[in-house]
């Protein structure tokens, strides 16, 4: 009994999981992970749209990008993840289909914005408009986008550290399936409302600290004008910075390089440095938004008028 009341005050005091992440809609299920996801991106675009409207874009670029980018950058993400975890599905007791089901979660952002920037990089190309520029302006929002999808770990009660003993410890339930009372911990519900684990919530910890990459990118835009790809390299540097020490807080499974040392922490390294680099060594300044494709107030393709001063039909000779 002793024991029990010793550990009441820390229980209390910790995270609940919710019970379940996923709800069925008759036979449809609705996925938090999913649901959380398609905020983040809602988000993104509806914040970058107005950025780069702000810059003197043309409203709806930023749409019409994404219908490149966020295809490229789902199956990037999904690509990292499956290539960084490759024994989960394709190794002994693997199953080589789960590497498919994007919506339990599992999505590698470094992948995402790698093959996202592809996407983009087409686009805008198709468009006219210079990848550095639709970069700065959709910065911010890509990072608030990630902190809204680890909202996602949360109901999947995943991406989480050590016990710990923290008031802010995140409270771990055994989940089943209603039907069968089979452990399912992705599917099913807590049936128990008392915690399996008291765990370290580096998911929440990187929710918080990619508020604080998108204040800073904000802040530091308005204040220093960047431009030519530098608010993006800045929102790198700022976010590997942050996921290399919370990266080595996690203990959930991951591949292991140069003997035992998570493959995420290693490139949150490499990529924080390539970020600080380029931060260093781009152009200083905003370049300025060239006008639309098809929009050059009568100019050629190239921006040349063909007749600069044309004579004026109703001209006296």
């Amino acid at each position: 009994m002793s024991a029990a009341l010793e550990l009441a005050p820390v229980v209390l005091a910790a995270i609940p999981s919710p019970d379940r992440g996923v709800w069925h809609l008759g036979p449809i299920p609705i996925r938090a992970y999913a649901l959380c996801i398609i905020a983040g991106i809602a988000v993104a675009l509806w914040w970058g749209e107005r950025r780069l409207v702000a810059r003197g874009g043309e409203p709806g670029t930023v749409l019409d990008v994404a219908v490149w980018a966020v295809p490229f950058g789902l199956v990037g993400g999904r690509l990292y993840h499956v290539a960084t975890d490759w024994e989960t599905y394709f190794g002994p007791g693997g199953e080589p289909l789960d590497a498919l089901k994007v919506w339990n979660g599992g999505l590698g952002i470094w992948g995402a914005v790698a093959l996202g920037g592809v996407g983009a990089w087409i686009a805008c190309r198709r468009r006219g408009l210079p990848l550095p520029i639709f970069a700065d302006a959709v910065a911010p929002g890509i990072v608030l986008a990630q902190a809204i999808g680890r909202l996602g770990n949360w109901f999947n009660q995943e991406l989480y550290g050590a016990p710990t003993t923290l008031p802010w410890g995140l409270e771990i339930y055994r989940r089943v399936d209603p039907a069968t009372g089979a452990a399912d911990p992705l599917g099913g519900v807590a049936l128990d409302p008392t915690p399996i684990a008291v765990v370290t919530p580096t998911f929440l910890y990187e929710l918080l600290w990619n508020l604080v990459v998108a204040a800073v990118v904000v802040y530091a835009d308005r204040k220093f004008r960047l431009g030519h790809g530098r608010a993006f390299a800045f929102y790198v540097a700022g976010y590997t910075f942050g996921r290399f020490f919370i990266e080595l807080m996690r203990t959930d499974p991951a591949t292991r390089v140069f003997g035992d040392i998570r493959i995420n922490v290693v490139v949150s390294a490499v990529v924080f440095l390539g970020a600080v680099a380029y931060v260093l060594l781009a152009r200083r300044g905003r370049e300025e938004l060239p006008p639309p494709v098809g929009d050059s107030g009568g100019a050629e393709p190239g921006g040349v008028d063909p007749d600069p001063d044309p004579e004026p039909a109703d001209r006296a000779p």
